[in-house]
């Protein structure tokens, strides 16, 4: 379905559909989306339309406006929870966390955007008045690995700066997008302010390279961004790519090797691994190496697949067929290349006939030039690498195409603190650092442009306009 200027819609199906089927059980049919790349046109109009009024609006009401989403949305968590992990797979804990996280990210919004715009301009500008304004109308194009909260991200800073949103979820998750702009809808967005159109990647394309957007967040593949880019030659729209990573975790010598290793683990395999800041390579002494694998086996053996919706499910299945088959395709690249299976492996796990699962999988002797330590593989694939000092790890770790993430471990915090500002990443975590929705997330290098979260997050939805006196 679409939600296009207020109203609710089924097309006729003229660009394709798709029959949304859960990863875990693909007999159980969550509906069918049928899509039409003129709705695009017809949801870029309506926020066009929408976009002088929404704008000219006091930041009070937006903030206020914002805050009515966060509570529709903390109603509504088990909803949403239910409808991701059915979408995509994830474990019903899992999901119950990107729904909490999706309505925490109101008050933020709320308070961080009337913070930012009330007290601009700064300063010493002279005889300048300046002032923040709404980029426009943006288009938010969502990816299927977190299909609620990273749209949910991008959704609520543009709205509450000031601009009209239209969004297009990934065609693996549209079930879920529905539940989630009808939570929009409910709490009273304006007409036009929000618009939602299903789709693949033709109607991406016709979204992304539209002379009407003045904006597009993506969050996806380097492929996909790179073409996003490339359709948007000659013009001049702001343009937010998040296109992944191949994060290392680095076990430094003096760090608690029980504990490094075994959140080191878990966070590769979180969601299935299934995350572009998921750690997956992780970088240990050469001379420990031994130790390191006798507790990522252990760790990993926590983490067997089962049905999402069971409460002792820690791994689920990857979100689709063509998901589950390029997984497979890296784990055997790595075999051939001469890495050793520790765990896992491409055959389907035990007792799950059904369902799109992949074993757990953990290589060592990994070697830095081997496809599973340079490609992103997005699935529960970890790699050990083995190093010989600070200097190789650092070197190891800033050997990649992508700079999104990592982590590193150490007994002491003032050491891992000088390894961590070496390492080319838009975040680093020092020893298991809890996630700040106030630090700005986004990468280096490949991993893409701009940022989200906290005060440069929100400068990324507006524009400085200076009246000169």
């Amino acid at each position: 379905m679409d939600f296009i200027a207020g109203s609710w819609s089924e097309t006729d199906a003229p660009d394709g559909a798709i029959e949304d089927r859960s990863p875990a059980d693909l007999s159980m049919l969550l509906g069918r989306f049928p899509w039409a790349i003129g709705q695009a046109e017809r949801a870029i109009q309506a926020a066009r339309e929408a976009q002088p009024g929404f704008g000219a609006l006091p930041q009070q009401n937006r903030a206020r406006l914002v805050r009515r989403v966060g509570a529709i949305l903390k109603e509504r968590e088990e909803q949403l929870a239910n409808a991701i992990a059915l979408d995509v797979g994830k474990p019903l804990w899992e999901a119950r966390l990107e729904a909490q996280a999706c309505a925490a990210k109101a008050a933020i919004t709320a308070d961080e955007g009337l913070k930012l715009v009330s007290t601009f301009p700064a300063a010493g500008q002279g005889a300048a008045e300046c002032r923040f304004r709404p980029l426009g109308v943006l288009a938010v194009l969502g990816p299927f690995n977190f299909p609620v909260h990273l749209p949910n991200g991008h959704i609520l800073p543009a709205l509450a700066c000031g601009n009209t949103v239209v969004f297009k979820p990934s065609e693996i998750a549209p079930h879920a997008a529905v539940v989630y702009g009808r939570c929009l809808e409910e709490a009273g967005v304006p007409r036009g302010a929000f618009n939602l159109v299903q789709g693949g990647a033709a109607a991406g394309a016709a979204l992304s390279a539209h002379r009407g957007v003045d904006g597009v967040l993506f969050t996806g593949s380097w492929s996909v961004g790179q073409a996003i880019a490339k359709a948007n030659l000659g013009q001049t729209k702001m343009l937010a790519l998040e296109m992944g990573g191949k994060n290392a975790a680095l076990v430094l010598a003096d760090a608690d090797f029980d504990k490094a290793v075994s959140v080191s683990v878990s966070n590769a395999f979180l969601n299935a691994g299934q995350t572009c800041s998921a750690w997956t390579r992780m970088l240990v002494p050469r001379k420990r190496q031994d130790q390191v694998l006798e507790i990522a086996k252990r760790s990993a053996a926590k983490f067997k697949p089962g049905d999402p919706r069971s409460p002792e499910t820690r791994l689920g299945p990857l979100a689709s067929a063509q998901q589950r088959e390029r997984v497979r395709k890296y784990i055997r690249a790595g075999v051939e290349q001469g890495a050793q299976l520790v765990t896992g492996g491409p055959e389907a796990p035990a007792g799950l006939p059904k369902g799109y699962y992949v074993q757990p999988t953990i290589f060592a002797g990994v070697k830095p030039e081997m496809t599973i330590a340079r490609e992103e593989i997005f699935g529960p694939v970890l790699s050990v690498l083995p190093y010989e000092d600070d200097d190789d790890a650092v070197r190891i770790a800033n050997d990649s195409m992508y700079g999104l993430a990592g982590g590193v471990w150490s007994g002491d915090p003032a050491h891992a603190e000088r390894v961590a500002r070496r390492l080319r990443t838009g975040q680093v975590d020092i020893n298991g650092g809890r996630f700040n929705p106030l630090a700005p997330f986004g990468g280096f290098k490949q991993s893409g442009r701009g940022r989200e979260l906290g005060k440069f997050g929100l400068e990324e939805f507006l524009e400085v306009k200076s009246l000169q006196f």
